[in-house]
């Protein structure tokens, strides 16, 4: 059982420590060839940086969007080293004002990759200089003020824009449109986790069986990052209670104790199935209320559970709210009501 006051969601969510990054920086794939998974992405981004190179040109800029923790950032850092050329990372909601990004905008050299995460959380202000940059390579400055105020535009460097976000819809079109290459990455298959799970092991020298590697993958909700950190868990279980070597039964008994099923739901996800159900009758319900129930916040919802939820086949999204299906019922244990009952008609919105 889990010690009471003990929040094991850090385990499933991108909420990441400092320790965390730094676990992650070592784990990167250094290379393409050592990148598991996102197979159709890696062959379409080798042949534009090949072309790239073969011109001397800048890199056409580049959008990267997917669920958390499948591996953009280390593409972005990926095609950076393909090409030779230096990365700036920075976050959207880093960038308060238009002078921090135009001071980062005139510093990049030629060629070199701004690489922006989470960039639909952008200020609109600071999205504006975005436009004329990615387009002309230019920025537009406004010297004095008043009736003597005039516009002067700045040439920049030709440089590589990579913007990467879960969001892909909260991207505006006009920033959108700029962007010459657009990727989404995708849930990974069983298979290529466990690979991922395996080569992470022989990196943090960690004994591991192909048994106990299988049994982290079917958990691991087919992410990378979710697969690293469980390894993470478990490698510490296994160090004070186990012999040493992870197996499936003690990568069961590891993962079972951190109350991760054997699909991969966390308590947070069991919260979200079980409160629609008690508390709504299974949906529809809207997600405001969804989270106001489980007081968790509604960006983190539909972002991080709602997506691996529905990728399952557990939740519906409908034009009245979320519902669940008859599959989250059986997985719960629970009985589907029958069409017709009070709890079919009930109806909740936000």
């Amino acid at each position: 059982m889990r010690e009471k006051g003990v929040k094991l969601t850090a385990v499933l969510t991108p909420t990441r420590t400092r320790e965390d990054l730094v676990f992650e920086d070592s784990l990167r794939p250094r290379t393409f060839d050592e990148f598991i998974g996102q197979e159709n992405v890696k062959a379409n981004l080798k042949i534009f940086i090949e072309a790239a190179r073969k011109r001397e040109e800048h890199l056409d800029h580049v959008l990267l969007y997917g669920p958390p923790g499948l591996g953009k950032t280390s593409l972005a850092y990926l095609i950076a080293k393909e090409l030779g050329v230096g990365i700036k990372p920075t976050a959207g909601p880093v960038i308060e004002r238009t002078g921090d990004l135009s001071a980062i905008l005139s510093s990049l050299q030629s060629k070199e990759i701004l690489f922006i995460d989470e960039i639909h959380r952008l200020h609109p202000s600071v999205e504006e200089i975005l436009y004329s940059a990615m387009e002309d390579f230019s920025l537009d400055i406004v010297i004095g003020q008043g009736p003597s105020a005039r516009s002067h535009k700045l040439a920049l460097k030709k440089f590589t824009l990579i913007g990467a976000t879960t969001r892909a819809g909260r991207i505006t079109a006009p920033l959108r449109g700029r962007f010459g290459i657009i990727h989404r990455l995708d849930y990974y298959r069983e298979e290529d986790i466990k690979k991922v799970i395996l080569r992470s092991a022989a990196l943090m020298k960690v004994k591991i069986d192909e048994s106990g590697a299988e049994q982290i993958a079917t958990r691991s909700r087919g992410t990378p990052r979710v697969a690293n950190r469980l390894l993470r868990r478990v490698r510490d279980y296994v160090e004070v209670k186990g012999r040493g070597v992870i197996t499936a039964g003690e990568a069961r008994a590891a993962l079972d104790m951190m109350e991760v099923d054997s699909i991969g739901l966390d308590d947070v996800d069991r919260k979200i199935l079980t409160t629609i159900i008690e508390n709504f009758g299974g949906g529809p319900v809207g997600i405001g209320t969804i989270a106001a129930a489980i007081d968790e916040e509604k960006d983190t919802i539909e972002s991080i559970y709602e997506p691996f939820l529905m990728r399952i086949g557990f939740l519906e999204r409908t034009t009245r709210g979320r519902k669940l299906t008859p599959k989250a019922y059986d997985h719960l244990g629970c009985r589907y009501p029958k069409p017709g009952s009070p709890h079919q008609k009930k109806l909740f919105r936000d």
